[in-house]
């Protein structure tokens, strides 16, 4: 009978899985440097303490037991939940933060946000990610209020006390609406009374912090939504009118199902920044994160073709 209080070692694991590997335990010896006759004596300990035998020795070659096929996939579980432990630990003792809670405006191109979060867990796999889409001031609310460590939102001015802010980038929006919208009977450029009567589809402001304020608001009447998706379906169904980001809105206009509409203005662009608590900096991680966010976005600029008349 084994000792119960004896210890099964993740070393004596790592044997059994290696001779596993390499289908003997000379070869097995050779990848772990060491003499055939410590192989032999980790396994014959671990079947001791096991009290079931992992390897039928009669053969040329060691083959699994029945016990040792049955065990075989919890060892490598076993082994594999030590390991994330172990590199946890260690990017723990580094400065990594065990987890990175992060509110984005819809407004934020998503591909480059997928793109960036892609790289982030191959460097950082171990980490916990929180991501909210939000809208206007709901960012700066979940940063303020210690929901989210890191936000990606509109500059609505004057940050709340205890966050700061530093300039990321700024989205074009673009006036459209629907092919055969009456608004598209008007001769161009549009003045404000069309726009007055025609129906706007707005994103609603969830947040006490900006709740009531209108952003970009032309109409007397709205149709308001909780997100860009719906405001999105509803443009493209005809419902009304209203702005899109330009990464949002170019290739709807390609593909013909939304059309620009002409003002006879610039298209407002409105600018967004980084948010986090002065108490709470962000760490390894959250660093690197905007950091890439800084570089892609910069990447994409230099990439664009220059502006044309509008």
């Amino acid at each position: 009978m084994s000792d119960p209080d004896a210890p099964i070692t993740l070393d004596q694991l790592r044997v059994f899985l290696t001779v596993v590997e390499e289908g003997s335990f000379s070869r097995a010896a050779k990848r772990l440097r060491r003499v055939q006759s410590a192989v032999s004596y980790s396994i014959a300990n671990l079947e001791r303490l096991l009290e079931v035998p992992l390897f039928d020795r009669t053969g040329r070659k060691p083959t699994l037991t029945d016990a040792g096929r049955a065990l075989l996939p919890e060892t490598r579980a076993a082994v594999d939940r030590i390991d994330q432990l172990t590199a946890r630990a260690r990017q723990l003792a580094s400065g990594l933060e065990p987890t990175l809670s992060l509110a984005v405006d819809v407004l934020f191109p998503m591909p480059v946000l997928l793109e960036v979060l892609s790289e982030l867990t191959e460097r950082y796999g171990e980490l916990d990610l929180s991501l909210r889409t939000e809208a206007l001031g709901a960012v700066v609310e979940l940063v303020a209020e210690g929901v989210c460590q890191i936000g990606v939102g509109v500059d609505l001015g004057e940050p709340p006390r205890g966050v700061v802010t530093e300039p990321l980038t700024e989205v074009e929006m673009v006036p459209v609406c629907a092919p055969g919208h009456a608004l598209l009977d008007h001769a161009p450029p549009l003045g404000p009374a069309p726009l007055e009567r025609a129906i706007q589809i707005v994103v609603s402001d969830r947040s006490r912090r900006t709740a009531g304020v209108d952003h970009g608001v032309d109409s007397a009447r709205t149709w308001r939504v909780a997100s860009l998706e719906s405001k999105l379906a509803l443009l493209v169904d005809g419902y009304g009118w209203g702005r899109l980001p330009d990464h949002l809105a170019a290739p709807e206009i390609a593909a013909g199902r939304l059309e620009a509409l002409d003002l006879g203005r610039a298209h407002p662009r409105v600018p967004l920044v980084t948010l986090h608590r002065l108490a709470d900096p962000p760490g390894i991680a959250g660093r690197w994160l905007l950091d890439a966010l800084h570089a892609r976005l910069t990447d994409r600029t230099r990439a664009a073709p220059a502006d044309t008349d509008r």
